[in-house]
């Protein structure tokens, strides 16, 4: 099989293109679309294959997709940036990449998307038959350009499209984690944080990208523990704030996501379950 990865200079990219290459099999082929030559250069010697574009020229995507049998969209804009450009990279450019994966006979085209498309909780974990509801001032369009790309793409007629979504991704020097307290500081003591370790975000798409069949094209990929704003002040050894106790969490199944089906359909089991086996194994 060969694959198509774009986003790889991004966190998560980054840390998903070496495993990818490390089970490639014989005759399988990674390549792997970037706008910096240099900043490629460390996937290349790993043997990948590199072409120079942006995801938002459709010139570059038709030669990026050519002769491929899978794509992995990693790419995303968020955190900070304009509307405009969340539009732009999270919905435009990854409906553009399926349709010209879908042009160029591209047989699987797995997405990269975000459990906060699920918005509000629903006094349970969330799962990939509920009702996508995006919003919230915090992430401006990021949710809603990321829910409209996966409708897009779903609606493409002749390619299979699986989705990934994703919770809080940490680890291996990523500093979301430290990130975290921008918010949590700001959080009710038990409000909690649904994360998964780079090592299993990988293993989900891995699965996705690689299962001959699925029950359904949506999969979230987590671990099993969610962690509170009293333990991310922990793991950042940070003084809890004594406000924290004062306040209430006011939807306490925000952004908490059921893995039941990955397990099922995938056999995925994390490698890290909770952040705290993480930090043993010095995989922070």
């Amino acid at each position: 099989m060969s694959t198509l990865v774009t986003g790889t200079t991004g966190q998560v990219g980054r840390r998903f293109v070496p495993r990818l290459l490390a089970q490639a099999r014989a005759g399988d082929g990674v390549r792997i679309l970037v706008r910096d030559a240099a900043r490629a250069e460390r996937f290349a010697e790993l043997g990948a294959e590199v072409v120079l574009g942006d995801l938002r020229d459709t010139d570059a995507l038709g030669k990026a997709v050519a002769g491929v049998d899978a794509v992995v969209n990693v790419a995303a804009s968020f955190r900070g940036v304009p509307d405009e450009e969340a539009w732009a990279v999270n919905r435009d450019a990854a409906v553009e990449l399926g349709r010209a994966a879908l042009a160029s006979g591209v047989r699987r085209f797995v997405q990269v998307s975000t459990g906060l498309v699920y918005g509000l909780g629903r006094g349970r974990p969330l799962v990939e038959e509920d009702e996508v509801r995006p919003g919230g001032e915090m992430w401006g369009a990021y949710t809603e350009s990321k829910a409209e790309a996966e409708r897009e793409l779903l609606a493409l007629d002749g390619m299979e499209v699986r989705i990934g979504r994703l919770p809080f991704v940490y680890g291996e020097g990523d500093p979301h984690l430290a990130q975290s307290l921008r918010w949590a500081a700001n959080w009710a003591s038990a409000q909690r944080l649904q994360l998964a370790h780079h090592a299993d975000v990988a293993q989900g798409l891995l699965r996705l990208l690689h299962a001959p069949a699925v029950s359904g094209p949506v999969h979230n990929i987590a671990d099993d523990a969610p962690v509170t704003a009293v333990e991310l002040h922990q793991l950042n050894g940070v003084e809890v704030p004594a406000e924290l106790y004062t306040r209430t969490d006011p939807d306490p199944w925000f952004g908490i996501m059921s893995t039941e089906r990955i397990r099922r359909d995938l056999g995925f089991r994390p490698h890290f379950p909770t952040v705290w086996s993480a930090r043993d194994a010095g995989a922070l």
